[in-house]
């Protein structure tokens, strides 16, 4: 009998790569008349953008684009950046998301290490393109957006992307691997330099299904674009919205006005957002009509305040923390809502919503265990572990970084670094950071990296950064620095010489001068630090 199942092989018939452009495939045959994109002025069908979407991945492969190629895109929230999560992966190439707020030093590291053969950039944003070629040392190839809801001036002098457009479209095929590279994103880490993380057709493809299924989402929603496709490919909403035949609303910078208007507007029923976004909403519709229905809304990033998804629940946001990784394409778990309680008052509501839960469906498992012993920890709500993860959307690995690939994946888990507890439902809540990574606004801050620039100022002995409360950001850098002997420097021209070197919202928020607890072997004791950060005891 073995001998007999073990004979029925594979065939084009039985076995198909896994893989989103197949959503586009169907979108065009079966959504064709549907608006599928609104961007100011600009109303497309799906029709139209799929034959956009055929015709720039012809003109990629005109520029030279193969499978394998990294194409970094260096953009905003734009219909543009929307098209090319789909038109890239057409060619083979691999989509790169630049966020845009990064410091063109990084940019110029990650365009080096991510082995770009094409930059697709924003006009607005040429400037700091440009800055980052001269940190590089040399230029690369660019295609041009210019995009007619900005002013944007100054150019590259590159291929603009409308010209792409007038290409002769390819038919949607796909991949012969679903194991093939689709997205290249970088994450911060401890070491200070971000990696790279390689999503594959396979990952993206069930990414886009468990999120339908676990959200609920239903055929024909209307989506707002507000999570940054430079994060997790916008945790890969692009292709889940392809697959339903939504209608995708862009409103370029995801400020509170725009946001709402756009909801008022469109009719948005759906979208996804970090805990700041959902602040920033509920601060500026203090006074509003609830919304009726309620809106859908995905909230991830850090763990949100509980005051704030209380106040959006009055909003009429339906709001479902989620929580996911780079690493893992973005959520694998949600705080799915429990029947039991809707008896509980709203505060302690929002306290249940600030949980991490449990496992996508797509997720084979996510799981808190004692790294010293192994087992997974008791659901008591008190012992804790490190959350692991294991199933289909965790990375392929680390781009050209084998050594910390081999770490991540030891003993068959992917670990997060992350502390939790598990309570008697099986939901697992985050109790502390095991990685020095700040999470301010969604955004990743990597304490090394700002460690390193502090000690770049000539006053700096030595300095440690650790994550502080913040009503607005959720939390933001701390530095702790100790002065050199005869050195003098005030908090405010610290966090200048941050700025001036970083990020904006990577710059050190306070500044306390002091002596650094210290190991015997000159370890700096960082638990200490936190401490002091998180009581406010400076």
């Amino acid at each position: 009998m073995r001998q007999q199942f073990e004979a029925l092989g594979k065939t084009p018939a039985n076995h198909v790569p896994l893989s989103p452009l197949s959503f586009l495939r169907r979108a065009e045959s079966l959504h064709g008349p549907r608006t599928a994109v609104i961007y100011g002025d600009i109303r497309r069908s799906w029709t139209e953008t799929a034959r956009r979407i055929r015709a720039v991945a012809g003109g990629l492969v005109g520029l030279g684009v193969q499978r394998g190629d990294t194409v970094s895109v260096l953009c905003p929230n734009i219909p543009e950046l929307f098209e090319l999560h789909f038109a890239l992966p057409m060619t083979g190439g691999v989509i790169n998301t630049l966020n845009t707020r990064l410091e063109p030093e990084t940019i110029a590291y990650i365009l080096d290490h991510a082995d770009t053969k094409l930059v697709i950039v924003d006009r607005e944003l040429s400037p700091l393109l440009s800055r980052a070629f001269e940190l590089l040392g040399r230029t690369l190839p660019v295609v041009e957006i210019v995009d007619p809801c900005t002013a944007a001036k100054g150019a590259l002098n590159g291929i603009d992307y409308d010209d792409l457009t007038r290409a002769a479209p390819l038919p949607v095929a796909l991949p012969d691997d679903e194991w093939d590279a689709i997205a290249l994103n970088y994450t911060s880490g401890t070491s200070g330099r971000p990696k790279g993380v390689v999503y594959h057709h396979r990952g993206a493809y069930l990414m886009a299904h468990g999120t339908g299924t676990a959200w609920q989402v239903p055929p024909y929603p209307v989506y707002l674009s507000v999570v940054p496709m430079f994060h997790c490919n916008g945790w890969g909403h692009p292709w889940l919205m392809a697959m339903l035949g939504a209608t995708v609303v862009f409103t370029r910078i995801p400020s509170a006005d725009r946001i709402l208007d756009a909801i008022r507007s469109h009719g948005v029923t759906h979208f996804g957002a970090a805990p700041i976004v959902l602040q920033m909403l509920a601060d500026a519709d203090n006074d509003a009509v609830p919304f009726d229905p309620a809106i859908r809304v995905l909230t991830a990033g850090a763990p949100p305040p509980p005051s704030v998804l209380e106040k959006t629940r009055a909003m009429g946001l339906d709001v479902m923390q989620v929580y996911g990784l780079t690493e893992t394409y973005g959520h694998i778990s949600q705080c799915l809502w429990q029947e039991e309680w809707n008896d509980l008052s709203p505060a302690q509501q929002a306290e249940m919503q600030a949980q991490q839960g449990v496992a996508f469906p797509m997720v084979e498992e996510v799981a808190v265990i004692d790294r010293s012993s192994g087992a997974h920890v008791p659901r008591d709500g008190v012992t804790q572990g490190e959350i692991a993860i294991r199933g289909n959307t965790v990375m392929a690995g680390y781009y050209k970084d084998a050594e910390a690939t081999t770490k991540a994946f030891k003993d068959g888990w992917f670990w997060s670094g992350d502390g939790a507890v598990l309570h008697e439902n099986g939901y697992a809540q985050i109790r502390d950071r095991l990685k020095d990574v700040i999470i301010s606004g969604g955004e990743n801050i990597s304490s090394v990296e700002v460690e390193a620039v502090l000690y770049r100022h000539p006053a700096v002995q030595a300095a440690a950064v650790v994550a502080m409360p913040h009503e607005k950001w959720g939390e933001v850098p701390c530095a702790f620095v100790e002065l050199r002997a005869g050195s003098k420097a005030t908090p405010d021209e610290i966090i200048a010489f941050c700025r001036t070197n970083l990020a904006g919202f990577k710059a050190p928020k306070a500044v306390i001068f002091d002596i650094l607890p210290k190991t015997s072997t000159g370890k700096i004791q960082k638990f200490q630090l936190r401490e002091r950060a998180k009581s406010g005891i400076h």
